[in-house]
C-alpha cells in the first residue's frame, strides 16, 4: 500500500514541467525565465483501495522560457529528483524508489520537455510535451492558467497521468482494484520577467 504513494508521486513529476509554460499574451515585452523555485508546488493524489492518498515532490529543476509577445515560442524542460517523493510514511518513500516502482538505480530522474504551447482564450494555455518516467516517453497535454501580478507570473495547472503507460507499479501492484490507474496531478510555478533590454 505504501508502493501506491510512491506512484502517485511519479505523477507528479510530470505535471511540474507542465507549470512552467503559459504567460498572459498581454504582457510588455521581457520574458518570465527566473524561475523561483522555492515557490513551486508539484501535488499528487491516487487513489488506494478507493481511498485517496496525497503527496508530492520536493526536489525539481524547471527551465523555462515564456515570452507573452510570442508564446507559441515558449519553452519548458522540467527534471524530477525522484528519490525526492514525500508519499506521506518514510516507509512508503523507501518503497517507492525500488524496482516495482520507480526503479531510481536505473532511472534516476522524471523528465518533460515542452513541444508546443498555444493560446485557448484568456489567461488559459495548452501546452504539450514529452514526459519520460522510468524509461518510457508519452505525449502529454495539459491546461495551464498564468496569473501575472507585476514582473511575476504564477503557472498553475493539473492532468491525470495513468501510472500503468511508464510502468509504475510492476508485478503485483499492477492491480488496479488496490492502487488505481489514474493519478491526478497539480502544480503551481512561479516566475520573475527578465529585465527588457
Amino acid at each position: 500500500m505504501k508502493a501506491h504513494k510512491i506512484l502517485a508521486a511519479a505523477i507528479l513529476s510530470l505535471a511540474l514541467p507542465l507549470v512552467g509554460v503559459g504567460a498572459h499574451a498581454a504582457q510588455p515585452a521581457g520574458s518570465f525565465d527566473q524561475v523561483q523555485t522555492a515557490k513551486n508546488r508539484i501535488d499528487f493524489v491516487f487513489k488506494q483501495m478507493n481511498v485517496p492518498v496525497k503527496g508530492h515532490f520536493t526536489k525539481a529543476k524547471v527551465d523555462l522560457v515564456f515570452d507573452p509577445a510570442a508564446p507559441a515560442k515558449s519553452t519548458v524542460r522540467l527534471d524530477l529528483d525522484l528519490a525526492s517523493i514525500d508519499a506521506g510514511s518514510a516507509d512508503a518513500n523507501s518503497e517507492v524508489v525500488g524496482k516495482p516502482w520507480f526503479d531510481i538505480k536505473s532511472f534516476p530522474t522524471a523528465t518533460f520537455v515542452s513541444s508546443s504551447v498555444k493560446p485557448i482564450g484568456g489567461d488559459r494555455y495548452e501546452m504539450t510535451g514529452k514526459l519520460t518516467i522510468k524509461g518510457k516517453t508519452r505525449d502529454v497535454t495539459t491546461p495551464v492558467t498564468v496569473t501575472q501580478n507585476g514582473n511575476t507570473a504564477a503557472f498553475d495547472g493539473g492532468f491525470t497521468l495513468k501510472r500503468l503507460e511508464f510502468a509504475i507499479g510492476d508485478g503485483s501492484w499492477s492491480d488496479t482494484s488496490i492502487v488505481a490507474d489514474e493519478v491526478k496531478v497539480s502544480f503551481h510555478v512561479e516566475a520573475e520577467r527578465r529585465a527588457a533590454k
